[in-house]
Protein backbone atom coordinates (compact mmCIF):
# COMPACT_ATOMS: atom_id res chain seq x y z
CA UNK A 1 0.00 0.00 0.00
CA UNK A 2 1.46 3.29 -0.70
CA UNK A 3 0.39 6.53 1.32
CA UNK A 4 -2.87 7.43 1.74
CA UNK A 5 -4.31 10.96 2.10
CA UNK A 6 -8.23 11.24 1.22
CA UNK A 7 -9.78 15.18 1.19
CA UNK A 8 -13.25 15.83 2.18
CA UNK A 9 -14.65 18.82 1.44
CA UNK A 10 -17.62 19.46 3.78
CA UNK A 11 -18.38 23.15 2.68
CA UNK A 12 -20.10 24.49 -0.44
CA UNK A 13 -17.53 26.58 -1.59
CA UNK A 14 -15.77 24.58 -4.65
CA UNK A 15 -11.92 24.60 -4.40
CA UNK A 16 -9.30 24.06 -7.04
CA UNK A 17 -6.44 23.59 -5.55
CA UNK A 18 -7.09 20.19 -4.09
CA UNK A 19 -5.38 17.87 -6.01
CA UNK A 20 -2.37 20.50 -5.74
CA UNK A 21 -2.93 20.17 -1.92
CA UNK A 22 -2.81 16.51 -1.90
CA UNK A 23 0.44 16.37 -3.72
CA UNK A 24 2.18 19.02 -1.22
CA UNK A 25 1.04 16.08 1.71
CA UNK A 26 2.38 13.48 -0.31
CA UNK A 27 5.75 14.75 -0.71
CA UNK A 28 6.03 15.53 3.02
CA UNK A 29 5.14 11.80 3.39
CA UNK A 30 7.95 11.35 1.08
CA UNK A 31 10.70 13.57 3.06
CA UNK A 32 9.96 12.11 5.91
CA UNK A 33 10.31 8.80 5.16
CA UNK A 34 6.80 7.24 5.34
CA UNK A 35 5.18 3.91 3.69
CA UNK A 36 2.06 2.60 4.17
CA UNK A 37 0.07 5.65 5.61
CA UNK A 38 -2.59 7.30 5.85
CA UNK A 39 -4.51 10.25 7.18
CA UNK A 40 -7.91 12.58 6.24
CA UNK A 41 -7.84 16.27 5.51
CA UNK A 42 -11.72 17.38 6.24
CA UNK A 43 -12.09 21.15 4.96
CA UNK A 44 -15.23 22.24 7.22
CA UNK A 45 -17.16 25.41 7.68
CA UNK A 46 -16.63 28.04 11.03
CA UNK A 47 -19.16 26.41 13.24
CA UNK A 48 -17.78 22.70 12.75
CA UNK A 49 -14.22 23.78 13.58
CA UNK A 50 -16.25 25.81 16.63
CA UNK A 51 -17.82 22.57 17.65
CA UNK A 52 -14.81 20.48 17.14
CA UNK A 53 -12.53 23.45 19.11
CA UNK A 54 -15.11 23.02 21.80
CA UNK A 55 -16.29 19.36 22.55
CA UNK A 56 -12.51 17.92 22.36
CA UNK A 57 -10.28 21.25 23.75
CA UNK A 58 -12.93 22.94 25.71
CA UNK A 59 -12.09 25.96 23.78
CA UNK A 60 -15.30 27.68 22.62
CA UNK A 61 -14.27 29.46 19.66
CA UNK A 62 -13.29 29.40 15.74
CA UNK A 63 -9.69 28.44 14.84
CA UNK A 64 -7.75 27.18 11.63
CA UNK A 65 -6.85 23.95 12.22
CA UNK A 66 -7.84 21.03 15.11
CA UNK A 67 -5.89 17.49 14.44
CA UNK A 68 -6.69 14.45 16.02
CA UNK A 69 -4.29 11.75 15.82
CA UNK A 70 -4.89 8.40 16.38
CA UNK A 71 -1.50 7.13 17.12
CA UNK A 72 -1.74 9.24 20.79
CA UNK A 73 -4.60 7.20 21.36
CA UNK A 74 -3.14 4.40 23.64
CA UNK A 75 -6.88 2.28 23.37
CA UNK A 76 -7.09 2.02 19.88
CA UNK A 77 -6.12 -1.30 18.04
CA UNK A 78 -4.59 -0.26 15.12
CA UNK A 79 -3.50 -2.86 12.18
CA UNK A 80 0.28 -3.24 11.98
CA UNK A 81 0.80 -2.80 8.54
CA UNK A 82 -0.41 0.63 8.09
CA UNK A 83 -0.18 3.70 10.16
CA UNK A 84 -3.55 5.57 10.25
CA UNK A 85 -2.45 8.66 11.35
CA UNK A 86 -5.82 10.58 12.03
CA UNK A 87 -7.86 13.72 10.97
CA UNK A 88 -6.94 17.31 10.34
CA UNK A 89 -9.85 19.57 10.09
CA UNK A 90 -9.29 22.84 8.53
CA UNK A 91 -11.36 26.02 8.36
CA UNK A 92 -11.83 27.57 4.79
CA UNK A 93 -12.84 31.15 5.90
CA UNK A 94 -10.59 31.00 8.43
CA UNK A 95 -7.64 30.35 5.44
CA UNK A 96 -9.20 32.38 3.38
CA UNK A 97 -9.20 35.77 6.10
CA UNK A 98 -5.74 34.39 7.37
CA UNK A 99 -4.29 34.66 3.42
CA UNK A 100 -5.58 38.04 3.38
CA UNK A 101 -4.02 38.89 6.79
CA UNK A 102 -0.76 37.56 6.29
CA UNK A 103 -0.58 39.00 2.52
CA UNK A 104 -0.36 35.81 0.83
CA UNK A 105 -2.56 33.35 -1.55
CA UNK A 106 -5.43 31.22 -0.44
CA UNK A 107 -3.56 28.31 -1.41
CA UNK A 108 -0.35 28.95 0.23
CA UNK A 109 -2.58 29.11 3.38
CA UNK A 110 -4.47 25.96 2.65
CA UNK A 111 -0.96 24.19 1.82
CA UNK A 112 0.50 25.71 5.31
CA UNK A 113 -2.40 24.60 7.51
CA UNK A 114 -2.83 21.22 5.84
CA UNK A 115 1.30 20.60 6.10
CA UNK A 116 0.85 21.90 9.72
CA UNK A 117 -1.68 19.75 10.60
CA UNK A 118 0.85 16.68 9.03
CA UNK A 119 2.70 17.51 11.63
CA UNK A 120 0.51 17.90 14.35
CA UNK A 121 -0.36 13.73 13.52
CA UNK A 122 3.29 12.86 13.75
CA UNK A 123 3.62 14.24 17.25
CA UNK A 124 5.27 17.63 16.73
CA UNK A 125 4.16 20.18 18.32
CA UNK A 126 5.09 24.37 19.01
CA UNK A 127 4.24 24.28 23.37
CA UNK A 128 7.69 26.01 23.42
CA UNK A 129 10.54 28.02 21.22
CA UNK A 130 12.70 25.12 20.84
CA UNK A 131 9.96 22.31 19.38
CA UNK A 132 8.42 25.29 17.37
CA UNK A 133 11.61 26.01 15.40
CA UNK A 134 11.81 22.10 14.85
CA UNK A 135 8.27 21.79 13.83
CA UNK A 136 7.74 25.28 11.69
CA UNK A 137 11.62 24.45 9.64
CA UNK A 138 10.00 21.33 8.78
CA UNK A 139 6.74 22.34 7.20
CA UNK A 140 8.78 25.49 5.78
CA UNK A 141 11.17 22.80 4.00
CA UNK A 142 7.51 21.31 2.69
CA UNK A 143 6.12 24.08 1.64
CA UNK A 144 9.61 25.71 -0.53
CA UNK A 145 10.12 21.95 -2.02
CA UNK A 146 6.65 22.56 -3.64
CA UNK A 147 7.45 26.11 -4.76
CA UNK A 148 5.07 27.63 -2.36
CA UNK A 149 6.29 30.94 -0.78
CA UNK A 150 4.89 33.72 0.92
CA UNK A 151 5.17 35.58 -2.69
CA UNK A 152 3.45 32.83 -4.33
CA UNK A 153 -0.10 33.53 -5.49
CA UNK A 154 -1.76 30.54 -6.77
CA UNK A 155 -5.63 31.88 -7.57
Amino acid sequence: MENEITIYNETEEEIKELSSLKEVLLSACQKEKLNHVCFNVILVDEAKIQELNRDYRKIDRVTDVITFALEDEDTMVLPSDVRILGDIYICLARARSQAIEYGHSFYRELAFLAVHGFYHLLGYDHQNKDDEKIMFEKQEEVLQMNGITRSEVKE
